[in-house]
């Protein structure tokens, strides 16, 4: 239906044109709907040109969200415009005060080279993804974030020399389950990553009754598993990135020895070949939120 987003806001230019619906929080709150409050943990370097591609198939809700942009205390944010965060994002504890969130998405970060322990933010992170399962319908892991759940539910992520770079084909693995069923067999989705999970560790933990498998690809492993009680989603991908995010990443990894060729993605003539499993992914996944509250 539509976004509720601040009128000033420095993305609506691109909101409208890519044809999302808004209307700024002062109109919402005069309207009988009661929007999802979608928390969104964003620790993307240049986090304020992330944020359309997040906002982009939220947008495409036939529901009314609210993206509650959540910042991490003990995190520096480096590259992003200062002002940026108090001007926009709360804390967890500021986010949840009057009410809890209908879903949260904990986004990817560049430090899979690092163990957890070693992440400045951990122990914040673990906290408040902790605090996110009692009370939360579910929780959305991307790329780092999805490894640090799996991370949580006893599943070690490996380190790679060198990184997994371009747009992967995907088999869908459970076609009747509530998030796949409207994805198709087989679908595409960028990875930019330098860390994975491995086959024997993710199957085991399978097994165990840990995690429950999704997709899968040769080049990627399993890619897409929630955890059993489906409190939380895991997806160690980049479906929310834009064909331009993709291409960004592309040209200014071109010359470092560590990251080969992108792989089929032609970033002089960017062609998005994911954008439906983007969509029908994010929408699923908003509409399992729906049903949870819902109940």
């Amino acid at each position: 239906m539509t976004l509720i987003i601040p009128p000033d806001y420095h993305a609506l230019r691109l909101i409208e044109e890519n044809g999302i619906g808004w209307i700024p929080l002062a109109k919402a709150a005069r309207q009988d709907i009661r929007p999802l409050r979608i928390g969104i943990l964003n620790i993307m370097p240049l986090g304020e040109q992330y944020e359309f591609n997040l906002l982009n198939p939220l947008g495409l809700s036939a529901l009314q969200i609210e993206p509650v942009w959540i910042r991490l205390e003990s995190h520096a944010y480096k590259t992003w415009p200062k002002g940026h965060l108090d001007e926009l994002y709360l804390t967890f504890a500021e986010a949840t005060k009057e009410s809890p969130l209908d879903g949260l998405i904990v986004t990817g970060a560049p430090v899979e080279h690092l163990e957890f322990e070693e992440v400045e933010y951990w122990d914040e992170i673990t906290e408040l993804i902790e605090a996110a399962r009692s009370t939360c319908p579910s929780t959305l892991g991307l790329c780092w974030g999805g490894f640090a759940l799996a991370y949580l539910a006893g599943v070690e992520k490996t380190n790679f020399e060198q990184k997994l770079f371009g747009v992967y084909e995907l088999e869908n693995l459970k076609p009747t389950h509530s998030i796949m069923n409207a994805l198709d067999d087989k679908f595409f989705c960028p990875q930019s990553r330098f860390a994975g999970l491995s086959d024997t560790a993710m199957e085991s933990a399978a097994a165990d009754g840990r995690i429950n498998l999704l997709a899968y690809g040769p080049e990627s492993g399993y890619t897409i598993f929630e955890s059993s009680d489906q409190k939380q989603l895991m997806h160690t991908g980049h479906p929310e990135y834009n064909a331009s995010r993709l291409a960004h990443e592309a040209i200014r990894d071109q010359n470092d020895p560590l990251v080969p060729p992108i792989t089929n993605f032609d970033f002089q003539n960017p062609v998005n070949r994911w954008r439906m499993h983007r969509n029908t992914f994010f929408q699923q996944w908003i509409h399992s939120c729906y049903t949870k509250i819902s109940l």
